[in-house]
């Protein structure tokens, strides 16, 4: 296969696990995310702050995630992605944070970053894989022969989108549709499918 399917995670085929955890915890501030914070550092630097401020550990995150589960039509959606491409998953979220959410995927290969925890289980700082390393990761697989199409929903999605042969956005905010009014709009995994399904290279 000479095609290859870029997905975020969180919005895309997952719900949002801060969003997840403000909801479970009552802490409004860790409800913004990359649809409203475009500077990912800076977001995830106040999300430290307020678990810092509230002594959220990865143990109360992480039992949070292991109660979420895929969005509706998710799986159906990637089962069929993967019968026509070979699919990465290029995410800003955390190994710590995302093997119960793989699992209920069946695995697709994931990019994403780490978390440095101490022995209490407190998260006190976040290593970035590489700055940008969404729109990265395209770059090297166009050097390597493949042709990249991607889905996203988010600032954070943007690079990627715009480094990809084909960029898709899936039930985006109104103010990412109205600062990247180049990229196709999906609002439905019917959609997405169809967009995907469209995009054949001669």
């Amino acid at each position: 296969m000479s095609k290859i399917a870029c997905l975020d995670l969180e919005g895309v085929l997952v719900p949002e696990i801060w969003i997840g955890v403000a909801d479970k915890t009552g802490i409004s501030d860790l409800r913004a995310t990359t649809r409203d914070i475009c500077d990912y550092s800076e977001l995830m630097r106040m999300r430290l702050n307020v678990c810092e401020q509230n002594g959220l550990t990865l143990k109360d995150i992480n039992e949070v995630i292991s109660n979420m589960s895929p969005l509706d039509g998710a799986e159906e959606f990637l089962h069929w992605l993967r019968e026509n491409f070979q699919v990465v998953i290029l995410s800003d979220t955390f190994y710590q944070f995302a093997f119960p959410l793989m699992q209920k995927l069946d695995f697709p290969a994931l990019f994403c970053h780490n978390l440095e925890v101490d022995d209490s289980g407190r998260i006190i700082d976040f290593k970035l894989r590489m700055k940008d390393q969404k729109k990265h990761a395209v770059k090297a697989f166009h050097s390597l022969g493949f042709k990249v199409i991607a889905a996203g929903d988010s600032y954070n999605d943007t690079s990627m989108l715009s480094e990809a042969d084909k960029g898709i956005l899936f039930c985006p905010p109104q103010n990412v549709i109205d600062e990247f009014p180049q990229f196709q709009i999906t609002k439905d995994y019917d959609e997405l499918r169809a967009a995907f399904g469209s995009s054949s290279y001669h």
